[in-house]
């Protein structure tokens, strides 16, 4: 039997993913993040999430940030942004090396421009690191990963 494997999405109430071993699909509830998950059907350990999630509206944004037990790496990009294509590769490594320890999200700003205005996004790529539903470290422009790590390690200090 195969299964169909969707990307992680989220929702108003955590992450949506599907067991690799039975293909059921779990929900990563935001306020247990960093913790151990177990799939509801077979019991086997879900991993961290440790690739970029996309952020598709407002309402799953919002849910995210405020709710997350770990840190959130919001990288606020556009299709069209030569710098945001070539920090992509670098956020997905981030994404794996801090896999449980954050979470990195991505928020196309064409897709989802009121987030942009929101937060007063005016140069793309931007990071954004938010802890407990408050933004705590903004740094514009394309940095490599070692970079973007110091950059959540010195965010998650202050």
């Amino acid at each position: 039997m195969r299964y169909l494997i969707r990307m992680n999405e989220l929702d108003d109430r955590g992450i949506l993913l599907n067991c690799p071993k039975c293909g059921r699909r779990n929900r990563m509830r935001y306020e247990g993040l960093g913790k151990v998950f177990r799939c509801g059907q077979c019991q086997s350990e879900l991993q961290p999430v440790d690739e970029p999630v996309d952020v598709h509206n407002d309402l799953a944004f919002d849910a995210l940030i405020s709710h997350s037990a770990v840190p959130v790496l919001v990288d606020f990009w556009a299709p069209w942004c030569g710098p945001c294509k070539m920090v992509a590769p670098e956020v997905r490594k981030v994404a794996k090396e801090t896999a449980g320890r954050s979470l990195v999200a991505k928020v196309n700003t064409e897709e989802v421009p009121s987030l942009g205005h929101r937060f007063g996004v005016t140069a793309i790529p931007t990071m954004t690191l938010f802890q407990n539903g408050l933004e705590v470290a903004r740094q514009a422009g394309a940095m490599p990963a070692p970079q973007i790590r110091r950059f959540i390690e010195q965010g998650q200090r202050k």
